[in-house]
C-alpha cells in the first residue's frame, strides 16, 4: 500500500483534482472509510477503500478522509500509535503519506471537523464512517440518490469523471484484465483433476493472489449456473456438467476486471450444450461488433434479447417472430438480465449511487421483467468501459412459474425444452473498451470459440 507513487501517477490525481475544480465551486471531503471487524476489534475483514476516495488519492488509506477544493487536496489521517509497530511494522507518518500522493496539506483526523462547514460528500458504505460523516457534517448522508442539492452536485459532477476512463485509469484496468485471463485460463486447466468447485476457484484466484491483486467481487464458479450470483463451491464436478466461472481481479488501486467463461467439466461440449452456447456467443459477438461511441447502451441489450429468441427459435425452443417474442419478454425466460455494466473502481461502477450513474439524466428503470435488471442506459462515449455478458439459464423459479407458464404456453415448447436438461446456466462475458474507432476487448486474450475452449480444458 505504502510503495512509492510514481510521477505519472502523482500526475493523474492531480488532474482528475483540477477537473473536479472546473465542475463544482464548492470543497468536497472524501472518506476512506475504516476497518470492520469480523468478531472482535483485532480480526477484521479486509479493507476496501471507498472508490471516489481511490479516484482521487490513489492510495487505499483506511481511516483517512480528503478535502478538496480549487484543485487542492488535503490530507487528513493520523499518524501511526507507537505500539502499532509491534504489530504492523514500521508504518509511514502523514506528511510522507501526503508526498506519496502527492497532497498539498496534511493534518490529523480531529481537524478535519474545523473545515467542513459548505462541504459536500458521498455516503461510505461502512456505518461507522457513514455516522461520523452524518456527524461532522451536522446533516443526514444518504446512499443511493443524495438528497441534498450540494451533495448531488458533487455526485453528478464525479461520475462524468469516472465515466470516461483517462490514462492512469485504463493502464490499471489492463493490468486487471491480463491477470484475470490468466486466472481463467488456470481454472480450465484444473478442471480435469478437480473434484469440486473450490478446487477451481483455488487455481484462479491463486493466480490473481500471485500477482498481489484480490477479487473484485465474489467469485461464481459453480456447475448450478442457473443461480445468477452462486457463491457455493462444494459441488461436486461430473463430466456432463457446464462450469461456469464468473472471476475478476482488482488490482491494489482497486481497479477491477468481471470475466465469465463457461466450459464443460469433461473438456467436451455435448450436442445440445453447444447448440445453446453457438446462440449465446452470438448474441456476445454481434453486441461487442455494434459498439461504438454515440450507440445506446440499451439498444445492446436489445439486440442480444433479439439474438437469443432468434437462436432459440431455431433451435425449436421458442415459437413465433423473434422480434414479436422479445416484445412479450418471452426470451426473459431465459436471458432474465442486463447485457452488462460500467466498469472500473467497482465491479458494477459507481453503483453505491443507485441509477445515478448508470442512467442519463430523465430515464428510469423499465417496470418489464428482464429489461428492468439493465444497469446502464447510456449513451457510449469513448472512454467508457462496459461488460458484454448474455446468457441463458434455466431457472426452476421462473420456469417453474404458474404465470409464466400459463402466459407463453403457446411460445415455449416444453418438450423441446426438456431436451436442452444438460444446460443449467451459461454466460460468457468481456470488458470492451469504447474508442474513438469502436472498441477494444481488453480481455480478448481470452477465447470464446466453443473448440478454443475445449483445447484449454484438455491441455
Amino acid at each position: 500500500m505504502m510503495q512509492k507513487t510514481s510521477n505519472s501517477l502523482i500526475s493523474t490525481l492531480r488532474n482528475r483534482r483540477q477537473r473536479l475544480a472546473s465542475l463544482i465551486d464548492f470543497p468536497a471531503i472524501l472518506w476512506s472509510g475504516s476497518c470492520s471487524p469480523r468478531n472482535f476489534p483485532a480480526n477484521v475483514f479486509p479493507f476496501r477503500a471507498n472508490s471516489h476516495f481511490l479516484y482521487f488519492a490513489g492510495l487505499p488509506l483506511p481511516n483517512a478522509a480528503i478535502r478538496l477544493t480549487a484543485g487542492k487536496l488535503e490530507l487528513f489521517i493520523d499518524d501511526p500509535q507507537p505500539e502499532s509497530a509491534l504489530w504492523h511494522g514500521e508504518m509511514p507518518q502523514r506528511q510522507e503519506i501526503a508526498q506519496i500522493i502527492g497532497a498539498d496539506a496534511a493534518k490529523p483526523m480531529a481537524e478535519l471537523e474545523l473545515w467542513t462547514q459548505e462541504a459536500a460528500t458521498i455516503a461510505v458504505q461502512d456505518a461507522a464512517t457513514w455516522t461520523q460523516q452524518s456527524q461532522l457534517l451536522n446533516r443526514w448522508v444518504l446512499p443511493q440518490k443524495p438528497p441534498q442539492d450540494i451533495d448531488l452536485e458533487l455526485a453528478k459532477a464525479i461520475i462524468s469523471l469516472r465515466l470516461i476512463h483517462d490514462d492512469g485509469a485504463l493502464a490499471e484496468l489492463r493490468k486487471a484484465a491480463a491477470v484475470t485471463v490468466e486466472a481463467h485460463k488456470a481454472g480450465m486447466a484444473a478442471t480435469i483433476d478437480a473434484q469440486i468447485e473450490a478446487q477451481v476457484r483455488a487455481a484462479m484466484e491463486q493466480v490473481l493472489i500471485a500477482n498481489n491483486m484480490t477479487t473484485s467481487y465474489n467469485s461464481i464458479v459453480t456447475v448450478h449456473g442457473e443461480v445468477l450470483h452462486n457463491e457455493q463451491y462444494h459441488h461436486s464436478l461430473q463430466p456432463g456438467d457446464l462450469l461456469l466461472a464468473d472471476v475478476g481481479a482488482e488490482t491494489e488501486m482497486g481497479w477491477a476486471a468481471d470475466v465469465t467463461r463457461t466450459w464443460c467439466v469433461s473438456g467436451k461440449f455435448s450436442s445440445t450444450q453447444r447448440d445453446i452456447y453457438d446462440v449465446v456467443l452470438a448474441a456476445h459477438d454481434a453486441c461487442i461488433a455494434k459498439i461504438y461511441p454515440g450507440v445506446e447502451y440499451q439498444d445492446l441489450h436489445l439486440l442480444a434479447c433479439s439474438i437469443i429468441a432468434e437462436g432459440l427459435v431455431n433451435l425449436g425452443i421458442l415459437q413465433g417472430n423473434p422480434q414479436d417474442l422479445v416484445e412479450m419478454d418471452a426470451h426473459t425466460l431465459f436471458f432474465p438480465h442486463g447485457i452488462g455494466h460500467l466498469l472500473g473502481l467497482d465491479v458494477h461502477d459507481m453503483e453505491d449511487l443507485g441509477d445515478l450513474a448508470g442512467y442519463e439524466e430523465e430515464r428510469t428503470r423499465s417496470n418489464r421483467f428482464g429489461l428492468g435488471y439493465l444497469r446502464l442506459n447510456r449513451p457510449l462515449h469513448s472512454g467508457m468501459l462496459v461488460t458484454i455478458e448474455p446468457g441463458f439459464y434455466q431457472v426452476p423459479a421462473i420456469l417453474n412459474n404458474a404465470h409464466l407458464r400459463s402466459k407463453y404456453q403457446n411460445v415455449v415448447n416444453w418438450e423441446r425444452l426438456s431436451q436442452f436438461a444438460d444446460v443449467r446456466g451459461i454466460r460468457i462475458e468481456d470488458d470492451v473498451l469504447v474508442t474513438q474507432e469502436g472498441s477494444e476487448v481488453l480481455t480478448s486474450a481470452l477465447p470464446t470459440q466453443a473448440s478454443q475452449i475445449e483445447s484449454l480444458v484438455c491441455g
